[in-house]
């Protein structure tokens, strides 16, 4: 019987989950992995795969007909699974992507009832998101009482930016009771600062842009590795247009639609869920279906979404003072090629020189060698490095926790 680390990672149309060795940095291999995509749309679908000690796949099991359903849904699978093909594992701990904490949570934290009740309090900052985490965390409570569970946030990451980035021009009260530019995709941009040395040299330190493009989509500015600026801000709508969610929008507008009769709920139907790729193109919220498409609204979404997304490159730009290199990661800035053409193109101004045939290949450099900023494609680890904060609670001295 090994002793594991479970990580369950639940976003606004999936639930990533994966177990690693329960050892102190969580970082020799993992012995599973997977996901269910597409929750919420017509059909969903498992993936689960587990490795051998040599990190090698040595089975995988799909199912291309899960019934679409809920968080609740996908959990119940990814369980059944565990219990199934995981029966050598022992859990002694859970992490989870929990992605807003608010002003109370900087670090990640042992759930207890307490935190869990200020998590919930949260859920009207991320209704797409903060639901699934709580589902998870709930739903192991119930089976495990006596597992430890620990919440990482992606908040987290960006608490140290200056006042001056974290503030509306509203009047300061409102500020001090929590109305604020948080960010997120905080994991994802700690693991890929994290290994930002290893690809990108001295210059990892510097001034970078990291586009983290997935169903939910946002740039960050970092210095010596440090959140400077990033493009979602109160809650995980602001900022690019994404698969289903509007980004940013004149506030009049929702002003305007009040007047007309809207409603909270029809509004907030129309920001998370039919706007974005979804809402620009009439067709989906999914960029490989949009690529994949012949019609026309399909390529004018996929166009507006490089547009905005190059717009945001050059003010982050301005935020750091200078540009040194672009990122890429997450499900569409590590394989939509298209897209990071789009985006490259769209900086040469910057100084950023693109290479076509590199970005065509897959490479993780899509810029020309003597570009003065150049371009990359790292994948991004979330599940790590949740693993990697469990694992420093777990084995954590008394009184460190």
């Amino acid at each position: 019987m090994n002793d594991a680390i479970l990580v369950l990672n639940a976003g606004s149309s999936s639930v990533k989950f994966a177990a690693f060795p329960a050892t102190r940095d969580a970082a020799a291999g993992r012995y599973c992995a997977g996901s269910v995509d597409g929750i919420g749309a017509p059909r969903a679908r498992f993936l689960g795969t587990v490795f051998n000690p040599a990190g090698e796949v040595s089975g995988t099991l799909t199912d291309r007909a899960l019934p679409a359903g809920d968080h609740g849904t996908a959990l119940r699978r990814i369980f059944d699974w565990l219990q199934e093909k995981m029966d050598g594992l022992r859990f002694v701990a859970a992490g989870h992507r929990v992605v807003h904490g608010g002003t109370s949570f900087h670090r990640p934290v042992r759930v207890d009832a307490g935190v869990l009740d200020r998590l919930r309090e949260l859920v009207p900052l991320a209704p797409l998101h903060q639901p699934g985490a709580l589902l998870a965390i709930d739903a192991l409570r119930a089976q495990y009482p006596e597992l430890l569970q620990v919440a990482c946030f992606d908040t987290a990451f960006h608490a140290g930016r200056p006042l001056r980035e974290q503030r509306f021009a509203l009047p300061r009260a409102l500020l001090e009771q929590g109305v604020r530019r948080y960010g997120f995709h905080g994991l994802s941009y700690e693991y890929i600062t994290g290994v930002l040395p290893a690809t990108l040299g001295a210059v990892a330190d510097g001034r970078v842009v990291i586009a983290h493009l997935g169903q939910g989509a946002s740039l960050c500015a970092v210095e010596n590795r440090k959140s400077v600026a990033t493009t979602m801000s109160f809650t995980p709508l602001d900022g690019l247009p994404m698969g289903t969610r509007s980004g940013a929008i004149d506030p009049a507008i929702v002003l305007y639609l009040l007047e007309q009769g809207w409603s909270h709920a029809d509004l907030t139907d129309l920001l998370y869920h039919r706007s974005g790729l979804l809402g620009l193109s009439g067709i989906s919220g999914d960029m490989r279906t949009l690529l994949a498409s012949d019609d026309p609204a399909a390529a004018a979404a996929v166009d507006y979404f490089c547009y905005r997304a190059g717009r945001e490159l050059g003010s982050l730009a301005a935020a750091l003072g200078g540009l040194e290199a672009v990122v890429f990661t997450g499900g569409i800035g590590e394989h939509a090629a298209t897209v990071r053409a789009g985006i490259c193109e769209s900086a040469g101004w910057l100084g950023l020189e693109f290479d076509a045939q590199a970005n065509r290949a897959q490479a993780t450099r899509i810029s020309t060698a003597d570009s003065r900023v150049s371009a990359w494609v790292i994948p991004t680890d979330e599940e790590r490095v949740v693993a990697r904060h469990t694992a420093d609670l777990l084995y954590a001295e008394p009184g460190q926790s």
